[in-house]
């Protein structure tokens, strides 16, 4: 469906009618991902910490994980929180400065992430209606619009 027809709406100009697609999209992308993620009790920023976390293959200070997060969040702490209580992360501050707190994926994390990784080759979640060069060239109009 045409996003002039989703939001039954016209536009002034050709960039106005991609910047407002850009951000339907995303928020329609979103909501079938938070579908996905509320089977493992996740949400996509929680989602986003834990690969994080594994990627980094060791701890890492929070500030880090806030500055690598895809969506920029003010209640990362609290999301953290909520990883700590389910046993997915720990937490330890720095012996040389308090006010430093790093995080690190536990093994029932990385556990959960094996599981997700295996749900997600069957989903529909990234089975997009493009070819893999549409895809490229998509990321890479995506990639020059926030330059």
């Amino acid at each position: 469906m045409k996003i002039d027809d989703a939001i039954n709406s016209k536009f002034t100009s050709p960039k106005m009618r991609a910047v407002v697609n850009v951000r339907y999209t995303s928020n329609y992308m979103a909501a079938i991902q938070n579908r996905f993620m509320s089977k493992f009790d996740l949400t996509m920023p929680q989602f986003n910490i834990l690969r994080i976390l594994r990627g980094a293959n060791d701890t890492l200070a929070v500030n880090t994980v806030k500055e690598r997060m895809v969506e920029k969040s003010p209640n990362t702490t609290r999301l953290m929180d909520k990883l700590i209580d389910k046993g997915l992360i720990s937490r330890e501050r720095c012996e040389n400065d308090r006010r430093v707190v790093y995080v690190k994926i536990t093994k029932e994390g990385l556990k959960l992430l094996t599981k997700i990784d295996k749900a997600l080759e069957k989903e529909e979640i990234f089975k997009v209606n493009l070819t893999d060069k549409e895809a490229q060239q998509l990321s890479d109009l995506l990639d020059k619009l926030r330059d």
